[in-house]
């Protein structure tokens, strides 16, 4: 290991000449550019959903979803307060729509996704094809897609937002365009994309035009009978329990080229070993309860509660009962990239 530069007069005063310059010594900020493990000023941090529900509905008395255009408290890490990030690279949000409300169609360059929460009766509308959405539905909005949500039914519905909003914003990629009106035009029956991409079959001559899932919507149902498929067999991860990745069906990759979901179940006294990995992970409990130790912090979960692990911190997650957590990272960007590592002493 290289020895840290000491400071002199002489070093300072030359530092401060060529600041006039605009330039800096490399030497003095490098331990800090390239450290020997990863680095973060994210912390790990829970939401306890009856905590915060409050807030969300508090908020649907202030200001109207057209009005706010989208009514989203956001969850901000507290190692990043003020940056409108639970990660560096990663954006989340609860969002509440109310009975008979529109929240207004728009597209961007930010790709998002959502995971219902609370309530049934809403919408989101996705290039004119509209999904009814209940809770544990995983919802994809591609990148620069018309999206709008609505709520014709009868109660509340709260869904957690993901969006990859630090990471465009770093590349200085973020564009936004408002549809003329509030909703666009429905173009396709309900049902319509997951016909023709979601039962293992494509269109004749289909050729993916993105990186991004034709299939928008991942029904909890589907995915709730896939995990207890799986569990008769027993075949337990010592780290994850069973975790499925969900996929792009005309690639087999991950659903969104910045942002990989998965899902997976803890059954009851499950106790995993500890791992870690690059990507910074925002969990959602969707059913039973349990405690994840993060870096030896202690968040103890149950389901609608929503939690963070920092990238490369020691991860251990133990269930009471039989329990699913649902997750987003940034893996697929940073596999990409050739960035993404893991240490997974459970796995020797």
């Amino acid at each position: 290991m290289s020895a840290i530069p000491q400071q002199n007069p002489k070093r300072r005063e030359f530092y401060d000449r060529i600041s006039r310059h605009d330039l800096a010594p490399l030497w003095e900020v490098l331990g800090k550019l390239a450290p020997p493990t990863p680095a973060t000023p994210c912390v790990p941090a829970l939401w306890k959903y009856r905590d915060v529900r409050s807030y969300v509905m508090e908020a649907g008395e202030l200001i109207s979803a057209a009005e706010a255009e989208r009514r989203v408290l956001v969850l901000e890490n507290p190692g990043l307060r003020g940056e409108s990030a639970i990660t560096h690279t990663l954006y989340a949000g609860l969002q509440l729509i109310l009975p008979g409300e529109v929240a207004p169609s728009h597209r961007h360059t930010q790709t998002a996704l959502r995971f219902i929460i609370e309530g049934t009766g809403a919408y989101t509308a996705v290039d004119g094809e509209r999904v009814t959405m209940v809770p544990g539905d995983f919802v994809i909005t591609p990148s620069w897609t018309w999206h709008d949500h609505g709520n014709p039914g009868s109660e509340p519905v709260v869904w957690l937002d993901g969006l990859d909003v630090p990471m465009v914003a770093y590349f200085d990629a973020g564009f936004m365009e408002r549809y003329p009106e509030a909703m666009q035009p429905v173009m396709r029956a309900e049902g319509d994309s997951r016909a023709r991409y979601g039962s293992n079959l494509l269109p004749v001559g289909y050729t993916p035009q993105s990186l991004t899932t034709p299939v928008f919507c991942y029904p909890y149902a589907r995915t709730r009978e896939a995990l207890e498929q799986l569990r008769r067999g027993n075949d337990l991860h010592p780290c994850h329990g069973l975790k499925l990745q969900y996929s792009n069906p005309a690639t087999g990759g991950y659903p969104m080229p910045t942002i990989g979901a998965f899902v997976q179940m803890l059954p009851k006294g499950y106790r995993g070993r500890p791992y870690r990995t690059t990507d910074g992970t925002v969990y959602c409990a969707v059913e039973g309860r349990g405690r994840t130790r993060v870096d030896g912090k202690v968040l103890e979960w149950e389901a609608q509660d929503v939690f963070v692990a920092p990238s490369w911190s020691k991860v251990q997650h133990e269930a009471d009962g039989d329990a699913v957590l649902f997750s987003f990272s940034d893996r697929p960007a940073q596999k990409a990239l050739g960035l993404w590592r893991e240490h997974a002493p459970c796995d020797a």
